[in-house]
């Protein structure tokens, strides 16, 4: 499948929320619970991808997929580390789209400077799990009934992947502007 990988715009919002939703309202793959508005989305996106890299699969004038990158933490030595997701549209699911919008994700975070991603999978998800065993994450541990969410408390599995070695001083993380040229 041919699908063009670009960053993200406010304008995007509406086709990730048509990929979200379904998400948000039947699975506890995120632990979000109401499905935001068009326009608190619109926002997210804009303060989000301001710091950290959102980036979609389009194919045509479709959102078929996204992947984003956030602040691990918000303290200043946790600078060098992003939680990492990827969400495909159900009809393009199994194409190898989530694949290469992750490595883009991936290799551009690399690029930026970032040293760790971390993945967070609230289990059991055997797919997820295999997906990011597959790009080299590394199991590191489980937060034990620490979501809520359809009645029901949720585990979560923490997986984390270096993107360089951390055995030298960081350089500052590039601002998203300059990594534009990255994204194909």
């Amino acid at each position: 499948m041919d699908f063009k990988i670009r960053l993200v715009v406010p304008d995007d919002a509406t086709g990730i929320l048509e990929i979200y939703t379904p998400i948000i309202l039947n699975t506890a793959a995120s632990f979000e619970t109401e499905i935001p508005s068009i326009n608190s989305f619109k926002e997210r996106i804009h303060e989000y991808s301001a710091k950290s890299l959102w980036i979609i699969a389009e194919y045509g004038d479709q959102v078929i997929a996204y992947a984003y990158a956030t602040a691990h933490r918000s303290r200043d030595a946790y600078q060098w580390s992003q939680e990492t997701t990827v969400y495909v549209h159900q009809d393009f699911r199994k194409q190898g789209v989530a694949l290469r919008l992750y490595r883009t994700l991936l290799n551009t975070l690399t690029e930026m400077g970032f040293t760790k991603a971390l993945a967070v999978i609230t289990i059991p998800n055997e797919p997820s799990i295999r997906f990011h065993e597959k790009l080299g994450f590394k199991h590191i541990g489980e937060m034990k009934d620490i979501g809520y969410k359809f009645y029901q408390w949720h585990t979560t599995s923490w997986w984390d992947l270096d993107l360089q070695e951390a055995n030298y001083v960081p350089l500052n993380v590039k601002p998203v502007e300059s990594i534009r040229y990255l994204v194909t």
